[in-house]
C-alpha cells in the first residue's frame, strides 16, 4: 500500500514539499516495522534540507551559507583556481524603474545565466543583494577569462526588453586568479578581496566589464559587441 501511494505521489503534477514527502513516506514505513526503507526516507529528508539551508530563497543559487563554507572552511581544492566577484550595473535603477518584483525576476534570471556552461565543480552562489561569486577551481587563467566574459555577454544579449519595455541589464565582474606555482596558496578569502578590488576597477571603466591581473597590470575585457 506504501509503495502504491508512494508512486502516486511521485506521478502527481503539483507534487509537493519533497521535505514533507519523504518524512511521511519515513513514517510509513516505521509504522510497518520496515526501518530500513524508513532509514533510507529519512536520509534523503535531510539531504533535502542541507541543501535547502545551502540555498539562496530567490535564485536558488547556492548562498552565502554555502560560500563562507568553502571560504573559512577545509578547502583542499589545488591551484590553479579562480574567484570571480560579480555585480550587476546600475541594479537600483532597475528597482525604481520597474519595481521590486522584475528587480527579483532580473537577479533569478542573471543566476540562471551565470551557472550556464560551468566547468565540472564550479559553482555560483549569490553573495548578497545583487552581487554573485564564481568559484572556479581548477581553470587556468586564461580559461577564467573566458568562462567570466561569456558570464557577462550572456547577460547583456539576453533579451531583457521581453521583461519590461526598455529593460536593459549588464554586469561587471573582478576576476582573481591564482597561478600554479611554488609557495603557500592564496586563501580564498584573500583571492576574493582581490575579486573585489577588480570588480571596482571593471566599474570605474565604464561597466558591462571584467577587470583581470595580468602580471603586474590590470587589464579589461571590453564590451564590444
Amino acid at each position: 500500500m506504501v509503495a502504491e501511494d508512494e508512486g502516486a505521489l511521485r506521478r502527481s503534477p503539483h507534487p509537493p514539499d519533497l521535505l514533507r514527502l519523504h518524512e511521511a513516506i519515513a513514517g510509513l514505513f516505521a509504522t510497518q516495522g520496515d526501518w530500513r526503507r524508513a532509514y533510507q526516507h529519512l536520509r534523503s529528508a535531510l539531504d533535502i534540507a542541507r541543501d535547502g539551508s545551502l540555498r539562496d530563497a530567490l535564485t536558488s543559487s547556492y548562498n552565502r551559507r554555502y560560500l563562507d563554507e568553502r571560504l573559512y572552511g577545509p578547502f583542499t581544492d589545488a591551484p590553479p583556481r579562480a574567484i570571480a566577484l560579480i555585480d550587476l550595473d546600475r541594479f537600483k535603477g532597475v528597482n525604481d524603474t520597474y519595481g521590486h518584483l522584475v528587480g527579483d525576476r532580473v537577479l533569478r534570471r542573471v543566476a540562471d545565466l551565470l551557472q550556464e556552461e560551468l566547468p565540472p565543480d564550479a559553482f555560483c552562489a549569490r553573495y548578497g543583494g545583487e552581487e554573485f561569486v564564481l568559484w572556479l577551481p581548477g581553470v587556468d587563467a586564461g580559461h577564467a577569462v573566458r568562462i567570466v566574459d561569456a558570464a557577462r555577454r550572456r547577460v547583456a544579449r539576453h533579451p531583457w526588453s521581453e521583461l519590461q519595455p526598455g529593460l536593459r541589464v549588464t554586469i561587471s565582474a573582478g576576476l582573481a586568479h591564482e597561478a600554479a606555482g611554488p609557495g603557500t596558496p592564496t586563501s580564498p578569502e584573500r583571492q576574493l578581496r582581490r575579486a573585489d578590488s577588480l570588480l571596482y576597477a571593471a566599474k570605474r571603466a565604464g561597466r558591462n566589464k571584467v577587470a583581470y591581473r595580468d602580471r603586474q597590470s590590470t587589464r579589461l575585457m571590453t564590451h564590444s559587441e
